[in-house]
Protein backbone atom coordinates (compact mmCIF):
# COMPACT_ATOMS: atom_id res chain seq x y z
CA UNK A 1 0.00 0.00 0.00
CA UNK A 2 1.71 3.04 -0.87
CA UNK A 3 2.68 6.35 1.73
CA UNK A 4 0.74 9.64 0.58
CA UNK A 5 2.44 12.33 0.01
CA UNK A 6 2.29 13.65 3.25
CA UNK A 7 3.70 10.54 4.89
CA UNK A 8 6.95 10.49 2.22
CA UNK A 9 7.27 13.88 3.56
CA UNK A 10 6.79 13.26 7.55
CA UNK A 11 9.27 10.19 6.71
CA UNK A 12 11.82 12.21 5.82
CA UNK A 13 12.08 14.70 8.16
CA UNK A 14 11.84 12.15 11.07
CA UNK A 15 14.83 10.09 9.09
CA UNK A 16 17.32 13.94 9.10
CA UNK A 17 16.33 14.87 12.56
CA UNK A 18 17.15 11.56 13.30
CA UNK A 19 20.65 12.14 11.64
CA UNK A 20 20.63 15.31 13.14
CA UNK A 21 20.57 14.49 16.57
CA UNK A 22 23.23 11.06 16.00
CA UNK A 23 25.18 13.87 14.75
CA UNK A 24 25.15 15.66 17.72
CA UNK A 25 25.61 13.04 20.01
CA UNK A 26 28.50 11.84 18.51
CA UNK A 27 30.85 14.68 18.01
CA UNK A 28 30.68 15.56 22.08
CA UNK A 29 31.57 11.93 22.11
CA UNK A 30 34.39 11.69 19.86
CA UNK A 31 35.94 15.00 21.82
CA UNK A 32 35.33 13.30 24.81
CA UNK A 33 37.13 10.07 23.89
CA UNK A 34 39.91 12.29 22.60
CA UNK A 35 40.08 14.11 25.88
CA UNK A 36 40.25 11.04 27.83
CA UNK A 37 43.15 9.80 25.31
CA UNK A 38 45.23 12.79 25.70
CA UNK A 39 44.56 13.16 29.56
CA UNK A 40 45.46 9.80 30.30
CA UNK A 41 47.47 7.58 27.73
CA UNK A 42 50.76 9.76 28.78
CA UNK A 43 50.12 8.38 32.04
CA UNK A 44 50.48 4.95 30.81
CA UNK A 45 54.51 5.45 30.18
CA UNK A 46 54.57 7.23 33.75
CA UNK A 47 53.41 4.12 35.40
CA UNK A 48 55.45 2.06 33.59
CA UNK A 49 58.68 4.02 34.77
CA UNK A 50 57.20 3.83 38.78
CA UNK A 51 56.78 0.34 38.59
CA UNK A 52 60.37 -0.06 37.39
CA UNK A 53 61.58 2.42 39.81
CA UNK A 54 59.63 0.59 42.60
CA UNK A 55 61.01 -2.95 41.38
CA UNK A 56 64.77 -1.55 41.08
CA UNK A 57 64.40 -0.62 44.87
CA UNK A 58 62.48 -4.14 45.84
CA UNK A 59 65.79 -5.83 44.30
CA UNK A 60 68.75 -3.94 45.26
CA UNK A 61 67.68 -3.89 48.72
CA UNK A 62 67.24 -7.59 48.71
CA UNK A 63 70.32 -8.22 47.28
CA UNK A 64 71.61 -5.95 50.01
CA UNK A 65 70.56 -8.18 52.79
CA UNK A 66 67.31 -6.51 53.83
CA UNK A 67 64.29 -8.30 54.57
CA UNK A 68 61.29 -8.76 52.23
CA UNK A 69 59.15 -7.02 54.70
CA UNK A 70 61.22 -4.38 55.19
CA UNK A 71 62.31 -3.63 51.44
CA UNK A 72 58.58 -3.53 50.91
CA UNK A 73 57.46 -1.03 53.20
CA UNK A 74 60.34 1.62 52.70
CA UNK A 75 60.32 1.39 48.92
CA UNK A 76 56.26 1.92 49.21
CA UNK A 77 56.96 4.98 50.89
CA UNK A 78 59.82 6.61 49.73
CA UNK A 79 59.35 9.76 47.36
CA UNK A 80 62.73 8.38 44.85
CA UNK A 81 62.50 4.50 45.28
CA UNK A 82 65.32 4.06 43.25
CA UNK A 83 67.39 6.57 44.78
CA UNK A 84 66.66 4.86 48.12
CA UNK A 85 68.08 1.83 47.19
CA UNK A 86 70.98 3.61 45.32
CA UNK A 87 71.91 5.05 48.89
CA UNK A 88 71.63 1.74 50.62
CA UNK A 89 73.47 -0.17 47.96
CA UNK A 90 76.12 2.60 47.85
CA UNK A 91 76.84 2.57 51.21
CA UNK A 92 76.93 -1.49 51.84
CA UNK A 93 79.08 -1.65 49.08
CA UNK A 94 81.87 1.11 49.44
CA UNK A 95 81.77 1.25 53.34
CA UNK A 96 81.74 -0.70 56.91
CA UNK A 97 78.45 0.30 57.17
CA UNK A 98 75.63 -2.09 57.31
CA UNK A 99 73.19 -1.93 54.52
CA UNK A 100 70.37 -1.99 57.92
CA UNK A 101 72.07 1.38 59.10
CA UNK A 102 72.02 2.83 56.11
CA UNK A 103 68.67 1.76 55.53
CA UNK A 104 67.00 4.45 58.10
CA UNK A 105 69.01 7.22 57.33
CA UNK A 106 68.49 7.05 53.60
CA UNK A 107 65.09 6.70 53.75
CA UNK A 108 64.39 10.03 55.64
CA UNK A 109 66.71 11.93 53.58
CA UNK A 110 65.05 13.98 50.60
CA UNK A 111 67.39 13.14 48.09
CA UNK A 112 69.09 10.12 49.52
CA UNK A 113 71.30 9.81 46.50
CA UNK A 114 73.14 12.90 48.04
CA UNK A 115 73.47 11.50 51.32
CA UNK A 116 75.07 7.84 49.70
CA UNK A 117 77.49 10.25 48.28
CA UNK A 118 78.12 12.12 51.23
CA UNK A 119 78.76 8.79 53.29
CA UNK A 120 80.80 7.19 50.79
CA UNK A 121 82.96 10.54 50.20
CA UNK A 122 83.87 10.99 53.26
CA UNK A 123 84.36 7.49 54.54
CA UNK A 124 87.23 6.90 51.84
CA UNK A 125 88.77 9.88 53.15
CA UNK A 126 89.18 9.13 56.18
CA UNK A 127 89.58 5.29 56.36
CA UNK A 128 93.45 5.37 56.10
CA UNK A 129 96.16 6.67 59.07
CA UNK A 130 95.63 5.26 62.64
CA UNK A 131 93.53 8.83 63.50
CA UNK A 132 90.29 6.94 64.29
CA UNK A 133 90.22 5.35 67.53
CA UNK A 134 87.05 3.71 67.13
CA UNK A 135 86.01 3.02 63.38
CA UNK A 136 82.28 1.96 64.13
CA UNK A 137 81.64 5.23 66.17
CA UNK A 138 82.99 6.97 63.18
CA UNK A 139 80.84 5.95 61.02
CA UNK A 140 77.78 5.97 62.47
CA UNK A 141 78.63 9.96 63.27
CA UNK A 142 79.52 10.18 59.40
CA UNK A 143 76.14 8.57 58.94
CA UNK A 144 74.29 10.80 61.07
CA UNK A 145 75.66 14.06 59.74
CA UNK A 146 75.36 13.42 56.37
CA UNK A 147 71.73 12.77 56.66
CA UNK A 148 70.85 15.57 59.12
CA UNK A 149 72.90 18.05 56.70
CA UNK A 150 70.58 20.26 54.18
CA UNK A 151 73.44 19.94 51.51
CA UNK A 152 75.63 16.75 52.10
CA UNK A 153 77.70 17.20 49.02
CA UNK A 154 78.79 20.27 50.36
CA UNK A 155 79.12 19.07 53.54
CA UNK A 156 81.59 15.90 52.26
CA UNK A 157 83.40 18.72 50.23
CA UNK A 158 83.99 20.71 52.97
CA UNK A 159 85.16 17.27 55.41
CA UNK A 160 87.54 16.46 52.23
CA UNK A 161 89.07 19.60 51.34
CA UNK A 162 89.72 20.86 54.75
CA UNK A 163 91.47 17.45 55.52
CA UNK A 164 93.13 17.47 52.27
CA UNK A 165 94.57 20.99 52.96
CA UNK A 166 95.22 20.61 56.88
CA UNK A 167 97.54 18.22 57.99
CA UNK A 168 97.21 16.66 61.09
CA UNK A 169 93.41 17.43 61.16
CA UNK A 170 91.18 14.45 62.68
CA UNK A 171 88.55 13.23 60.99
CA UNK A 172 86.42 14.02 64.25
CA UNK A 173 87.56 17.23 63.92
CA UNK A 174 86.41 17.95 60.47
CA UNK A 175 83.63 16.22 60.61
CA UNK A 176 82.20 18.10 63.57
CA UNK A 177 83.58 21.52 62.08
CA UNK A 178 81.90 21.24 59.11
CA UNK A 179 78.28 20.20 60.63
CA UNK A 180 78.43 22.87 62.80
CA UNK A 181 79.61 25.97 60.11
CA UNK A 182 76.09 24.19 57.99
CA UNK A 183 73.81 25.29 61.23
CA UNK A 184 74.58 28.95 60.52
CA UNK A 185 72.33 29.33 57.48
CA UNK A 186 70.25 32.27 59.44
CA UNK A 187 73.59 34.43 58.86
CA UNK A 188 73.28 34.19 54.82
CA UNK A 189 69.39 35.63 55.50
CA UNK A 190 69.00 39.66 55.37
CA UNK A 191 67.92 41.50 58.29
CA UNK A 192 65.91 43.86 56.84
CA UNK A 193 66.56 46.35 59.22
CA UNK A 194 67.57 50.17 57.88
CA UNK A 195 71.42 50.73 57.94
CA UNK A 196 70.59 54.24 59.35
CA UNK A 197 67.97 53.74 61.75
CA UNK A 198 68.86 54.96 64.87
CA UNK A 199 68.10 53.08 68.20
CA UNK A 200 65.39 55.19 70.25
CA UNK A 201 63.65 56.18 67.21
CA UNK A 202 59.85 55.86 68.14
CA UNK A 203 57.32 57.34 66.26
CA UNK A 204 54.90 59.74 67.63
CA UNK A 205 51.77 61.31 65.68
CA UNK A 206 50.71 64.48 65.94
CA UNK A 207 46.90 65.26 66.65
CA UNK A 208 44.78 68.26 67.82
CA UNK A 209 44.46 68.36 71.26
CA UNK A 210 42.88 71.53 71.93
CA UNK A 211 39.23 71.05 73.73
CA UNK A 212 36.08 72.25 72.24
CA UNK A 213 34.75 74.75 74.91
CA UNK A 214 31.33 73.23 76.29
CA UNK A 215 29.31 76.18 74.55
CA UNK A 216 30.66 76.08 70.94
CA UNK A 217 28.35 73.18 69.02
CA UNK A 218 29.54 71.57 65.98
CA UNK A 219 28.04 72.86 62.91
CA UNK A 220 26.80 69.02 62.64
CA UNK A 221 24.80 69.35 65.38
CA UNK A 222 22.92 72.86 64.76
CA UNK A 223 21.80 71.80 61.49
CA UNK A 224 19.92 69.09 63.35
Amino acid sequence: MPFPKKSNYLYKNMRKTKQRFSAGIAAPAFVVMGWLGMTFLPGTNAIAVTTGDYRACASRLLRAGITAEAAASVCARALRPRDLSSCVAEIEDETEIAAVEALSTCIRAWRPEDVGACVVGISKNTEAGNQVLDKQLLNRTILSNCGLSLLPRRYAQCVVGLRLQIDNLAPTQAINTCIDASNYVSNYLPTFIPANRTENTIFQPSFPTQPIPNNQVPNNQNSQ
